[in-house]
């Protein structure tokens, strides 16, 4: 595949000697504009990459958080029509930072494959994760999406051993996603030790950028793994920090700062990772 967004933004930080910020934030939650205005304010903040959740009403992988902000950009009407269009009021203004759709696939067979990916690139997204669909199922939705130049982001896990590993990573684009716990989303901590090991366990089955995520919470988990990633995912210490600023259920005044405070202080965390090498 050519350059994309991601690979840029993957090497712009190589460079700089750091990994990169990979927030995550479900579309709609609480509601559609301020959904908008929590993704618009994350590449100031620090954030390098963003991925954008797809709700769904049965998220298998999805720990308590990232579940409950799910239901509540479901209840709030969010669509994936709306998820498409979030992301081309955000392009409008941000023609750089990359942003990868995260979710299951029922949405997108109900959505229609071929709009879905024809929708997803007209609106400026550049990579697709989707937890849901092995590499047994790559015809569905993988190789069409890199056939319209999306980059196809694959999951590794704990679990997947160097027998696995290559038929996981074959059409493996942008970046491997490393899940660095057994279980759902914000489970438990990941152990750096562990996750260092892995990580150097998939480079020697790919040039790709290896990020890593599940159970990074704070600046000081972020520093330990992105000794060794090259990029560091968060995505349900986010989620919980627009759960508490909420009032009734609804945005507040808090509730864009509440993030942007937090992704800050996470990307002093990734800057520091590699401060003492």
């Amino acid at each position: 595949m050519t350059e994309t967004r991601i690979s840029r933004r993957f090497a712009a930080v190589a460079a700089q000697g750091r990994p990169a910020l990979v927030t995550f934030v479900m579309a709609g939650d609480p509601d559609f504009d301020t959904a908008l205005s929590i993704v618009s304010a994350l590449p100031a903040a620090g954030a390098d990459v963003i991925e954008i959740g797809m709700p769904f009403s049965d998220p298998m992988a999805d720990g308590p958080a990232i579940q409950a902000a799910g239901l509540r950009a479901l209840h709030g009407g969010q669509t994936l029509v709306k998820t498409i269009e979030l992301v081309r009021r955000f392009r409008a203004a941000d023609a750089e930072t990359p942003i990868v759709l995260m979710g299951y696939y029922n949405p997108i067979y109900v959505y229609g494959p071929e709009r879905f990916l024809t929708d997803a690139k007209a609106a400026g997204v550049d990579g697709l994760i989707v937890v849901d669909l092995p590499p047994e199922a790559d015809d569905e939705l993988c190789t069409p999406a890199l056939a319209a130049g999306l980059n196809f982001i694959r999951l590794a896990t704990p679990t997947t051993d160097d027998h696995r590993l290559p038929r996981v990573l074959a059409n493996t684009s942008g970046f491997v996603y490393y899940v660095s716990i057994t279980g759902i989303t914000g489970a438990a901590k990941p152990d750096a030790a562990r996750v260092a090991e892995a990580v150097g366990r998939i480079k020697r089955h790919t040039s790709l950028p290896v990020a890593v995520g599940f159970g990074v919470r704070d600046a000081e988990t972020a520093r330990e793994i992105g000794r060794n990633a090259d990029g560091v995912v968060v995505g349900s210490a986010i989620v919980q920090a627009i759960a508490g600023s909420l009032v009734d259920g609804k945005a507040s005044p808090a509730t864009v700062a509440a993030v942007t405070t937090l992704v800050a202080d996470l990307a002093r965390g990734v800057a520091a990772a590699r401060a003492a090498e």
